[in-house]
Formats: C-alpha cells, structure tokens, sequence
C-alpha cells in the first residue's frame, strides 16, 4: 500500500503539471454539454415553408395561418408560381413546399376530396420524415375542425369525434434535451476516461521513464492500478459535475438512485479504463494511442443509440452491438434518471458491464511488460 500511495502521488503530480491535459479534463466536458445539448437534437423547429397558393380562397388562407401559428414552421413566402418554389429548394432556402391548386376552396365547399401537394426536401431522409409527419399532423387538424361542420350539415345527424388522450410517460412535456443529456454524458465521461488513460502508459515511454520504473521492484499490477486510480477519480469528478449541470441547468428530473448511478459508473470506468490502458501498453507513441483509441470511440460511439435507435440497425449491426460497453451505460443512465429504474431492472447490463471490466483489466495487466 505504501508504494501505491507513493506511485499515487506521482501520477497526480504528473496530471496537474501537464497543462495539455488540464483543459481536456476540466473545459472541455463543460463546453461539450452544454453547446452539444443545445445542438445535438432532433427536434424540428422554424421549418422554412413555401406556400404555392393558386386558390386564394379563405379555406387556403385559413391553413395557412395554421401553418404560421405552429412553433414548427416558418412560412418564408407565399407566392402562385410553382417553379420559383423548386428553384427556392434546389437553393436550399427552404426546406417543403406547401401548393394548393386553384380548385381547393371550391372541393372543401362541395365537400369533396380537397388536395394539397407537399414537396419535401429529402436529402436528410430522418429530416425529412419529421418535415413530412408535422405537416400531415396540421393539415389533419384543420381537416377534423371543418369536417363536424360539413358531415353535420350534410347529414342532419350530430357528429361525434372520437377524442385520443396521450399521456407521455417520463417526458410529458416531449422534450429532446432530457432524452439527448444523459447520453451526452457518458460521451464525456468516456472521452476524457478513453483517451487520458490510453495516453498515460505510453507518455511515460516517450519521455523515458518507463525505463526507470521497470528497473524498481514496484509490480506491474501495482503500476497500472497507480495508473488507473486517478483517472477513475476524475471519472466520478466529471460525472458529478455533469450530474448538477443536467439537474440544476436543464432541469432534468433525476428520478432513480444517484448512489445506483455511481456504482454503475464505477463499473463501465474500469471497463473503459482497461480497455485505454490496454491500447496504452501495446503503442509506442502517444499519437498511435490517440488514433487507436479514436477509431474505437467513433465506432462504439456511432453505434451506442445516441443518435440512432439500436432497433434501427441492421440484424448483423444489432448483434455486434453486444460488444459495446457505451450503449450499455446510455441505457442504463437514461433508466435511472428518467424512468427512476431500480438495481434490478437494469442486473444485466451490470452483469455484462463487469465482464467488460473483468476482460478489460486482465488483458492489460496480462499486456504490459516489465522489461527494461
């Protein structure tokens, strides 16, 4: 225990004299929440609209101000021309096109089928498919204000709607930072858990000191713990600020256990951990770590469900998702702090996480040479 507590105190003097270092650990977490929580989301908002209205009649007028009173749209120009419209969306000026042809108003009058043509600018096919799903939802919502009146009038029956009550469970308001926030926070903590520790072996060859320390008594296992313990501490450092920032900045309920979420954490830290001190003791250069342990973060980060639903993938994607130990603890952290979920519910992504660490640890440990 005395050599660890003498290794412990070199490595944290080595930390806090590496200025490089110091902003990885404390600016850069902070700047990545709260710009990427803003930023990373899916919510569509002030969608640029083109209104192509041939019909001028009160029922086209009366749409579009549907249109422009959602939070959803923003109606850019209205005009009668159909090519100045495409033109606009070959320029990436807007995003859909609204065209109601000159014989809109009369077919709602008579009470006939009534068309309205979108175009929808497809390039982002997921944009598109929410650009496409908030129009319909407005064009069915004036629809079913004007059809009691008109089957009513028609039929000299009373029309009765059939009402649907949505109650969405863990978010009612249908916001995206609290779905997007805890997710972000494992990218952070696994970026600054990943890359420092992949680095730290491999800084001691470059600089020459692994020499020196080869030639000690001090065991290998005491050596890589000595350098995996401080990084475990600035692990839970960043976790719990990223914690206050989510629940005091952005308000996001935090329902389950915090306790729970740090034993999660300590888990996937000594999974991560081990995996960066495992890169760290098979390079020889810092660069050779960062471009290895970057390749792995891309990878397991693209396909951890923070920016695309697991289930979206591919049966073969889907399966080596198993090997990925970030969208075990997005999941898990998304379950403790918006559903309030319990030990229990989430034993197997536990269970799994620490056979990640265990395999982790024992490959590094196994990995590193004591040669001089």
């Amino acid at each position: 225990m005395q050599v660890l507590k003498y290794l412990l105190q070199k490595e944290f003097l080595q930390i806090f004299r590496n200025k490089s270092m110091l902003p990885i650990i404390f600016v850069m977490p902070i700047l990545q929440l709260c710009i990427l929580s803003f930023a990373a989301t899916y919510d569509m908002k002030n969608t640029n609209l083109y209104v192509v209205d041939k019909d001028l009649s009160s029922h086209s007028r009366e749409l579009i101000s549907k249109f422009n009173g959602s939070p959803f749209f923003t109606v850019k120009e209205i005009g009668f021309s159909e090519e100045e419209a495409e033109d606009e969306l070959f320029k990436d000026n807007i995003d859909a096109i609204l065209v109601f042809n000159n014989d809109f108003g009369k077919s709602v009058d008579l009470r006939t089928q009534a068309s309205v043509q979108v175009l929808v600018n497809a390039i982002n096919a997921s944009s598109a498919g929410l650009y496409n799903a908030y129009i319909n939802s407005v064009i069915l919502d004036y629809n079913s204000g004007i059809k009691p009146n008109f089957v009513g009038v028609a039929q000299g029956v009373p029309y009765n709607i059939v009402q649907t009550t949505y109650s969405h469970q863990f978010n009612p308001e249908m916001k995206y930072i609290p779905y997007m926030l805890p997710g972000l926070l494992v990218l952070l903590v696994t970026v600054v858990a990943l890359f420092l520790s992949a680095m730290n072996v491999v800084r001691e060859k470059e600089i020459g000191t692994i020499e020196q320390i080869n030639v000690t008594p001090i065991r290998k296992s005491q050596f890589l713990m000595a350098k995996l313990i401080p990084f475990l501490i600035i692990g839970f450092f960043e976790l719990g600020l990223g914690l206050l920032i989510a629940a005091f900045g952005f308000q996001i309920p935090i329902l389950g256990s915090i306790w729970l979420i740090y034993l999660v954490a300590f888990v996937y830290l000594i999974a991560i951990l081990g995996f960066g001190l495992l890169i760290s003791t098979q390079t020889d250069t810092q660069q050779q770590a960062m471009f290895i342990a970057w390749f792995f973060m891309v990878i397991f980060l693209l396909m951890s469900g923070l920016f695309t639903p697991i289930e979206s993938m591919p049966e073969w994607g889907q399966k080596l998702n198993t090997l990925n130990p970030i969208a075990y603890f997005i999941k898990i952290i998304r379950m403790i702090l918006l559903k309030g979920s319990g030990f229990f519910d989430i034993l197997r992504e536990i269970v799994i996480l620490s056979v990640f660490a265990l395999v982790s640890i024992t490959f590094a440990v196994r990995m590193h040479r004591k040669v001089s």
